[in-house]
């Protein structure tokens, strides 16, 4: 904020103060210069952090000019200790690098959540503060000024800070140990050990590399997903399912995090069964089984998943150790193979077809040779699961040190070592063992027997029997080749081990991280209970209970061959939705999406989400189905739960652009009278508090047109802003909760009718601009200052002018029912703190009398009981006086007449006067509404006496041509006879107060008459409109007649010329017409046609 000073505030040859880090003290000699150098502008220097003080230096006869300016200048006066480059008082907090100013200079904790686990969030200076005039006596919290200034916190951020230190004992991983060892673990499965020799023999070397490039490309896609998404905006933990939930929204986001942690939690099952399954072999190779092939399964992989949840539960520290452990081992594996492969082979090696690297194996192994039942597509779907497990390291995301930079370096690399391993394997054994071999070291070569052309038969060994009978090994026949190829068989038990192992736990880890973020969300009102955690790092012990008893159920059925396809296919969608995230992201325009990783492409992300549902049928259409149907079923539940969050998803931001588009397409667009429509501006103030006038507005905009509820706050612009800005989401989630379709607009003016005029002039937005008006009738005219009357007649005046219908809708009890809202609140309060003390009177009365009644109030203080301040001449003992329950009941019940279905009955239209067709428009939208489609339409039209059957015949042709169904058509031909004396009594003696009653008078008193009350109505206009006023009086009569009994009646609304129609005299006309009947609808079109008969 610059700061203009006054030239006579500052000498001429002073220059301007300068700031830098310098010593203690005022008056140091670092401070004083002798320089003489010329002015020039400030500099700030920015000295080290840690010190957290920056001082002011000034040129010679500076510091006393400063001292002027301060005192003199616009800035804050404190005390007569402060200074400006005094660090040491409370008031310190008013400057930025030795300003006198509030502004802040940006940080990061005005940008973190409140109760952010990363650091405490500051509240930075509002734009009120800085924008109003300052205070002259700033109060600060001691010590709070040192620590604002030095960005550690505000006052009253002390829980955050306390939070913040709560956090010091807690785990967190690197990129390494976090997400590549994970990673990596997870995508060497128990395939690249047992089935990548059989997939490499049926698809060929060349086949088999695409195999393996098109799993990969699937996952890739999805890690550059995945990578982009974790880099725009901090991560939490809950791992795929935070990531898709903060992207598309909690729909997808819950289903997909629902099926996701299930089916982490059985894949536990299937890895440990895996697992013991292996040992099992093992155990029937040594003749060592303890009851029978799947008992013994059962037991081993029970015992099992027990041992690696004490590792799970024992903290992350110890299963990321093990996890380091079973790598290791891995890699091991891993290396003993590709060492296998260069030891030379021995005989028994060679009849199992193992020869070492030889070309003719390669040339021979290249192409495919698929067995009967098996195709390109059948072996692709055994192997994709094997390069799942791309998203083990982002499943901890709340684990790591820094998920942004973590994520996309650990998962992509990841990737990257994983496919090179695979395809090195692939390629290595492929090169050394043929795909069919007798086992026996008897089929050899021997002189003068025909050779078949096979690589083994160049070899010297021949069989070819194989092609008749089924042979034991080769690459087709034997799962165990890496064991026989490797340089020592048991390693790649050990390897086997380790990568089951690995994934298990990874999975263990991972199903309770996800299903905590969840249940934390509170998408699923049920599962609550598994949301807390546990110890520093907020364990999920329930939900790791949860995933045992899951695991546990699964491997005690010890058939997982149905199940296994379904869980693959669970995953694929947790990754397709990932993709679609990114996709959606970058689609949506939205200048929040700003991932740090730039290595995607939304149309990439796409086609990897349209690849990832392919692969879903690829590898078993049915439990691709399945998994869609329970998907869409989840969304479907949650989106009709409608889950109270809002996390700024990209279906919101395209939401937006969609509106945006659609609206300026709509631009374009010519009005027509075949699309017209009523867009209501409704002045209801608050939307709760005039319910019965929102509700019939409602029932003919309701997905037909525009309804927008206004509300005018008058008086000081500063304390309106506040009042209305305070509202503006609570009034608008008041509609949305009661399922009105409408929008709510606030505007701050120092006059009623010039907030109105503004609201009729610039709401809406291109072509959904407002067309109608509809107001309630002022009941209370006759008691209300005069300036409300010419308001209110001022606001029709106005929306007239524009161009703009009217609606005036009035009801026998008003729409006001703030009266009964305030009573309403100041019962609910008085009910909460009713209960808040018996609550911690009983709580104080369960301590068995320890602490005595101090113990009860400072309880109470803690629910901040407090008696409530007697209101003098509030509105709740003015309606207690009028016995609230009666008053209350009427007016509660008048406004929620609308809502009620309507029954038989009738709408009465009087169509007295042509203004284009909304006066018969809008009765016929309602008798479209559900509630009021049993109501039949009487049309009333003035006429002649001698044609009213002419005149019927007609109304009725002209209706039929609007193609408008009426029940009765009735032609008043006396409507401009005189009314009664009757009547007309009432009539006078209505306006009779408000009379100037010139005619009387002298010519001089009637003109100071004038002068004095110009507002009254005068004898001369009373005699000028006499015949309109006999109208509305015999309308009156004759609705009395004709429509006492309708469920609604719509009525031409009288206009009053403007100069010749005082206001009174007009609100006199709209009351002795409206009096005593039905509800009523007064409707003036901005005549322009809004009925057509042409297709």
């Amino acid at each position: 904020m610059s700061v203009n000073t006054p030239s006579s505030s500052v000498p001429t040859g002073a220059s301007r103060f300068q700031v830098h880090v310098v010593n203690e003290g005022r008056g140091s000699g670092a401070a004083m210069s002798d320089s003489t150098d010329p002015p020039h502008y400030e500099e700030t220097s920015f000295g080290d952090e840690a010190q957290n003080r920056l001082r002011i230096s000034f040129r010679p006869g500076n510091q006393e000019s400063y001292d002027n300016f301060i005192q003199n200048g616009d800035a804050a006066k404190t005390d007569t200790t402060f200074h400006a480059y005094d660090s040491h008082t409370n008031t310190y907090y008013l400057q930025t690098f030795g300003h006198n100013t509030m502004d802040a200079v940006p940080k990061i904790e005005y940008y973190r959540n409140t109760g952010s686990v990363s650091g405490p969030k500051v509240n930075r200076p509002s734009l009120l503060e800085i924008h109003e005039q300052l205070a002259k006596n700033v109060a600060v919290a001691p010590g709070s000024a040192d620590r604002v200034a030095n960005g550690d916190g505000m006052p009253g951020d002390e829980q955050a800070e306390n939070k913040e230190e709560d956090t010091a004992g807690v785990v967190k991983f690197g990129w390494v140990k976090g997400v590549l060892v994970r990673c990596m673990l997870n995508i060497w499965g128990v395939m690249l050990f047992i089935r990548l020799s059989w997939i490499v023999g049926e698809a060929g070397i060349g086949l088999g590399v695409i195999i393996i490039g098109l799993a990969v490309t699937v996952t890739a896609i999805t890690g550059l997903s995945t990578s982009a998404i974790a880099t725009n905006g901090y991560v939490r933990g809950g791992g795929a399912y935070y990531l898709i939930s903060r992207s598309l929204g909690p729909e997808f986001g819950g289903s997909i995090g629902l099926i996701f942690a299930f089916a982490n939690a059985v894949a536990v099952a299937m890895y440990v069964v895996g697992f013991a399954e292996t040992v099992v072999d093992l155990l029937k190779e040594s003749d060592s089984m303890m009851v029978d092939p799947t008992n013994d399964i059962r037991i081993i992989g029970s015992i099992t998943v027990v041992i690696l949840l004490g590792i799970s539960v024992a903290g992350m520290e110890w299963e990321a150790k093990a996890q380091v452990i079973l790598l290791v081992i891995l890699l091991i594996a891993i290396a003993n193979f590709f060492i296998g492969t260069v030891i030379p082979s021995n005989n028994e090696k060679k009849s199992r077809g193992f020869f070492n690297y030889q070309a003719s194996i390669f040339a021979e192994n290249f192409g495919p040779s698929f067995t009967k039942g098996e195709g390109f597509f059948s072996v692709f779907a055994i192997f994709f699961p094997a390069a799942t497990g791309i998203l083990a390291g982002a499943n901890i995301s709340g684990d790591l040190e820094d998920p942004q930079d973590a994520i996309p370096r650990g998962t992509m690399l990841a990737i990257f070592i994983t496919t090179v391993a695979y395809i090195g394997v692939a390629i290595c054994v492929a090169a050394c063992v043929v795909r069919d071999a007798t086992g026996s070291i008897n089929d050899t070569i021997v002189s003068g027997m025909n050779c078949n052309g096979s690589a083994a038969c160049e070899l010297g060994y021949d069989f070819s029997r194989c092609q008749h009978e089924p042979c034991q090994y080769g690459l087709m026949n034997n799962f165990q080749v890496m064991s026989m190829v490797s340089g020592f068989g048991p390693l790649i038990t050990a390897g086997i081990f380790s990568a089951t192992l690995s994934s298990a736990l990874a999975s263990l880890v991972s199903a309770p991280k996800v299903f905590q973020a969840l249940c934390k969300d509170n998408i699923f009102k049920g599962l609550q209970f598994f949301a807390k955690g546990y110890g520093k790092n907020n364990e999920p012990l329930r939900g790791y209970l949860l995933t045992f008893v899951i695991a546990m159920a699964f491997i005690l059925i010890a058939e997982l061959n149905v199940i296994a396809p379904i869980i693959s296919n669970f995953f694929l969608a947790s990754y397709a939705l990932i993709n679609f995230s990114c996709f959606h992201a970058s689609y949506a325009k939205s200048p929040g999406w700003r991932p740090a990783y730039g290595i995607y492409n939304m149309w990439v992300s796409l086609f990897g989400a349209i690849l990832c549902c392919a692969v879903m049928f690829v590898i078993n259409w049915w439990a691709a189905v399945i998994t869609y149907v329970i998907e869409l079923s989840l969304y479907i539940y949650v989106t009709y739960k409608k889950p109270d969050v809002n996390w700024g998803s990209s279906t919101q931001a395209l939401s937006y652009v969609s509106a945006l588009d659609n609206a300026l397409e709509l631009t374009t667009v010519e009005d027509h009278v075949k699309n017209f429509r009523p867009q209501c501006i409704v002045l209801t103030g608050g939307p709760m508090a005039r319910p019965a006038l929102l509700d019939i507005t409602h029932a003919f905009t309701k997905n037909s047109g525009l309804c927008i509820c206004c509300e005018v706050f008058v008086g000081p612009r500063k304390l309106c802003v506040k009042e209305m800005n305070s509202g503006m989401a609570k009034k608008q989630a008041w509609l949305i909760k009661n399922k009105i379709k409408a929008f709510y607009a606030a505007v701050a003016a120092d006059y009623f009718r010039d907030g109105v005029r503004s609201l009729l002039q610039a709401s809406g937005l291109g072509r959904m601009k407002p067309n109608t008006l509809v107001i309630g009738y002022k009941k209370n005219w006759r008691k209300a200052p005069l300036s409300e009357i010419e308001n209110y007649v001022g606001i029709l005046h106005d929306a007239f002018d524009f161009e703009i219908g009217v609606v005036i809708v009035r009801i026998s009890q008003g729409f006001d029912i703030s009266p009964v809202l305030q009573v309403q609140d100041e019962l609910e309060k008085l009910e909460q703190e009713r209960l808040a003390l018996e609550a911690a009177i009983k709580d104080n009365e369960s301590e068995e009398g320890k602490g005595g009644i101090r113990g009860l109030f400072k309880k109470a203080g803690k629910l901040n009981i407090t008696k409530p301040a007697p209101k003098k001449d509030s509105n709740i003992n003015t309606i207690q006086s009028m016995h609230v329950g009666e008053f209350n009941q009427k007016l509660v019940e008048a406004s929620a007449q609308f809502k009620k279905k309507q029954g038989k009955g009738t709408i009465d239209v009087w169509w007295l006067f042509d203004d284009g067709g909304l006066t018969l428009l809008i009765p016929y939208i309602l008798t479209l509404r559900k509630k009021w489609k049993d109501c039949k339409l009487r049309i009333y039209v003035g006429g002649k006496i001698n044609r009213i059957e002419e005149e019927k015949i007609s109304m009725a042709s002209l209706l039929s041509k609007f193609r408008i169904k009426f029940a009765d058509i009735h032609i008043i031909g006396d409507i401009n006879i005189k009314p009664n004396k009757e009547s007309w009594k009432v009539f006078e003696e209505l306006i009779e107060p408000y009379r100037l009653h010139e005619s009387h008078k002298d010519l001089t008193t009637a003109e100071k008459l004038k002068r004095e009350s110009p507002w009254k109505i005068t004898d001369a206009e009373l005699e000028a409109v006499k015949e309109k006023s006999y109208r509305q009086v015999r309308l009156n009569e004759l609705l009395q007649e004709h429509s006492r009994a309708a469920n609604l009646i719509v009525l031409s609304l009288p206009v009053a010329r403007k100069g010749s129609i005082s206001d009174l005299l007009y609100m006199a006309w709209l009351e002795i017409l409206t009096k005593n009947l039905p509800p009523v609808l007064l409707v003036r079109g901005n005549h322009k046609n809004v009925l057509t008969f042409y297709s």
